[in-house]
């Protein structure tokens, strides 16, 4: 991945859901052309933000064998805007999951109110020698900047670190 739409994870449990959240800050770029005098998150960067969860949660249960990509976005619908100064919450749920790929149902929200659904097929790809430095070093990367912080009770963190339990 080149760019991150995940500040990070507050709630990770293996091979089942995870929820991440992205604030959404005027510092960013493109919310000063999108659209001039009402900036908003563009929707494309909120379908990638639940990707990215859901993609991440996906790879980490099949232990990153292969590299994991968006294949296909069955379906996707639009509720309302994120604005600077939200935090959007990217809650992902594994459907199915296969050696060659999955499915994946996500969503995100502000507080309670929604801003979009979506489903997302997952392709796993195998064959190259950085098949999965991306995802690899996206979870290093949470890791190293606390971005596993998930409280205790809130559920497990990635391997090796349960209920805001740090990771050595």
């Amino acid at each position: 991945m080149r760019w991150f739409w995940i500040d990070r994870f507050v709630e990770f449990q293996s091979g089942l859901r995870a929820t991440a959240i992205k604030n959404v800050t005027l510092a960013e770029d493109h919310l000063h052309d999108h659209f001039p005098g009402l900036p908003v998150m563009p929707g494309s960067l909120v379908i990638e933000g639940m990707a990215q969860t859901g993609g991440i949660l996906l790879a980490e249960m099949l232990h990153f064998k292969n590299l994991v990509v968006m294949a296909k976005i069955p379906k996707a619908v639009f509720h309302s805007w994120a604005y600077p100064g939200d935090t959007l919450v990217y809650d992902a749920k594994i459907v199915d999951a296969r050696t060659d790929g999955g499915l994946v149902e996500c969503s995100a929200r502000i507080g309670e109110r929604p801003v979009a659904d979506a489903e997302f097929v997952f392709a796993c790809l195998s064959g190259s020698d950085s098949k999965t430095v991306c995802q690899e070093n996206f979870m290093k990367t949470m890791q190293l900047l606390g971005g596993w912080e998930a409280g205790a009770g809130h559920g497990a963190g990635p391997p090796g670190r349960q209920g805001g339990a740090k990771v050595d």
